[in-house]
């Protein structure tokens, strides 16, 4: 699959052990892409998430069938038992609950107490223990960070994950809890939130400004949300991230039907490309690779279809506006953009140590391949999932002097262009602090 063109590896702490999970990370840090450097790591926490638990098999529920469900109740044929933690406090008469991303349907009848509710099956289907439980438009009173999240953050920082997701989240708030872990580990780790509930989408400015990137989890956010909403709710997060000049990413059910089949529907061709015309930075598939037949098909799929789409848009046409209250960083970005695109120049070469330069770039849309030289392994994957960047590994260099000589050096070394053409080049000084983008400058080959 890495040699089909993944870039970044998720790794979803939902499920396995911890010696499971930590088989994974060092499975993925053993691989190579073409240029000989590792590809990303994405940990994507569990969250506060509400899973059916103990039941040995599957149990088929009935359309018209009456049940209970209980998350503090001991087991029995009559009672689904759910995550505890939380109560039914807030759930009422005729609210609906949705099992396995809304695959079975059903109705709260009689709230029994605070741990039990009595049921009615509306539309019946096949569950099993892990899956999720959704109770559409009820404020739930729960944690947005687990024991289990603060186990597995823990893990990942050890592991050397690139970035982290955080669940569920609600509010910009839920981010303290995982920079307080950050903090006290002394560790950089940028943090993505999952927009996947309805509250977060009362709060969408403020989670995007507060997080380090956005992903677009349809799967839970298509049973929170009615699902006619979900492409109207994408395509607004992807435009407000690409504005703040946060990576979006968009998951779940890209390719749904090559769990099973070897080819994709159009439907699903189309969904894709129209999240590319949209300007998400990422695609993520799920089950599709993690126990589906192709994997390696899935990938070629994903890698035609955003090389054909990608080669129908005019970037030029979208820069995105820049206004007078942005920073020196914003508008030495959006310059350099702007230069490139004025004189026709196809290269723009970005000297940086946490990525920040590259990140302001992509924001606008370039139609020139931005190329990222960094002398940190990190940074460098930790930039692959960012649109439209070619991260790239130099050696350690130490001041703004070296800036032209490296630049010139590995245009020269690689052979990207032909002599006298031109090529610009950007970055920040002091050398190795981050958000200090602040030159600009085009030099011939």
């Amino acid at each position: 699959m890495v040699d089909s063109g993944v870039n970044a590896f998720r790794i979803n702490m939902s499920h396995g052990s911890f010696q499971e999970k930590k088989a994974l990370f060092d499975q993925i840090k053993k691989l190579k892409n073409c240029d000989g450097n590792h590809p990303s790591i994405l940990t994507d926490l569990a969250g506060p998430k509400i899973r059916i638990k103990d039941i040995k098999d599957e149990m088929v529920l009935k359309t018209g069938q009456t049940m209970f469900i209980a998350n503090e109740q001991e087991v029995d044929d009559k009672k689904i038992i759910i995550s505890s933690g939380f109560s039914f406090g807030r759930i009422s008469e005729g609210g609906k609950i949705l099992i396995n991303d809304g695959r079975v349907h059903l109705e709260v009848m009689e709230k029994m107490d605070e741990h039990l509710l009595k049921i009615k099956v509306l539309i019946g289907g096949k569950i099993k223990k892990n899956k999720g439980v959704n109770f559409p438009g009820v404020a739930l009173d729960m944690p947005s960070f687990t024991e289990q999240d603060v186990a597995d953050l823990e893990l990942a920082i050890d592991e050397g994950a690139d970035w982290v997701a955080l669940s569920f989240v609600r509010s910009p708030y839920d981010k303290e809890a995982v920079d307080a872990i950050l903090k006290d580990k002394g560790v950089d780790l940028p943090v993505m939130a999952k927009i996947e509930k309805w509250e977060a989408l009362e709060h969408l400015d403020e989670i995007i400004n507060t997080f380090d990137g956005v992903m677009v989890a349809r799967g839970d956010l298509g049973v929170e949300i009615p699902q006619e909403q979900v492409p109207l709710v994408q395509k607004k997060i992807i435009a407000l991230a690409n504005k703040a000049g946060k990576p979006v990413v968009i998951a779940t059910q890209l390719l749904e039907t090559m769990v099973e089949s070897p080819t994709p529907t159009r439907a699903e061709v189309s969904d894709i490309a129209n999240a590319i015309f949209d300007g998400t930075d990422a695609l993520l598939v799920t089950g599709e690779t993690a126990i589906g037949k192709f994997p390696e098909k899935v990938i070629n799929v994903l890698s035609r279809v955003i090389l054909e789409t990608e080669q129908t848009i005019n970037f030029d046409k979208i820069h995105q506006p820049i206004s007078h209250q942005q920073h020196t960083a914003d508008a030495i970005s959006h310059a350099t953009c702007q230069i490139a695109n004025d004189m026709d120049i196809g290269i723009i070469l970005t000297l940086t140590h946490s990525g920040s330069t590259a990140r302001m770039i992509a924001r606008y849309k370039p139609s020139a391949d931005i190329i990222a030289l960094t002398p940190v392994e990190k940074t460098y994957r930790q930039l692959s999932i960012i649109w439209g960047v070619t991260p790239n590994m130099i050696d350690q260099y130490s001041n703004s002097d070296d800036i032209p000589n490296v630049s010139s050096e590995f245009i020269g070394k690689n052979h990207l262009l032909d002599k006298g053409e031109r090529y610009v080049v950007t970055g920040g000084v002091p050398v190795g602090v981050s958000g200090t983008t602040n030159y600009l400058f085009v030099q011939k080959a």
